[in-house]
Order: C-alpha cells, then sequence, then structure tokens
C-alpha cells in the first residue's frame, strides 16, 4: 500500500497576541497556490476540534462570526484573517489551508 501525502507550502506568524476588543491581522502566505486551491482557515479553540471560520478562492468577505474580513491578494499568494473585535472567546490557535 502506497499512501502519498502532500504538504502545500504555506508560511503564518507562530504567534500573535492582542488585547481584548483590540483588533488583529493573521496573515497567510502561499507562493505555491495553484488554480483550483481555496485558502481556508480554521481556528482551534482550547480542548475542541477545529472548525473552519472561512473560505474562499479569491477577493475579499466579511465574516460574522468571529466578526472580521478575510482578504485574498490579487495574486492569490497571500491572505489576511482581520478580526475586529476578538473577545476572550476567540482565543484559538488559528490555521491557514489550501485545498479543494
Amino acid at each position: 500500500l502506497a499512501v502519498s501525502v502532500v504538504r502545500a507550502e504555506i508560511q503564518q506568524e507562530p504567534f500573535l497576541e492582542t488585547t481584548e476588543g483590540t483588533s488583529i491581522t493573521i496573515t497567510c502566505s502561499h507562493p505555491n497556490i495553484r488554480t483550483g486551491d481555496f485558502i481556508h482557515f480554521y481556528r482551534q479553540l482550547p480542548g475542541r476540534e477545529p472548525e473552519l471560520v472561512a473560505v474562499t478562492a479569491k477577493g475579499s468577505k466579511n465574516l460574522r462570526s468571529p466578526e472580521g474580513r478575510l482578504w485574498v491578494s490579487a495574486d492569490r499568494r497571500s491572505s489576511s484573517l482581520w478580526l475586529g473585535r476578538p473577545g476572550r472567546g476567540d482565543a484559538a490557535v488559528y490555521y491557514c489551508a489550501l485545498g479543494p
């Protein structure tokens, strides 16, 4: 049995911190993105499974929960997740991923 694992090359800050109510931007670099790839942002709250926060292929979109906005650069090589007024309940590990 052969198993193939493909890992996208993605870079994001290892650690970011903000105070409650102060906006924060989480950036993600994905220089080798492919045409069919979508950009996914997940977050994992302490003791919970990862949950999808937002997904898009291009442009930008507003988010309701958590309140914020997802931007993708024109060349799709980077993206940013902006959280407008993060609260204690938004403290989590945030992940960026590429996929269908």
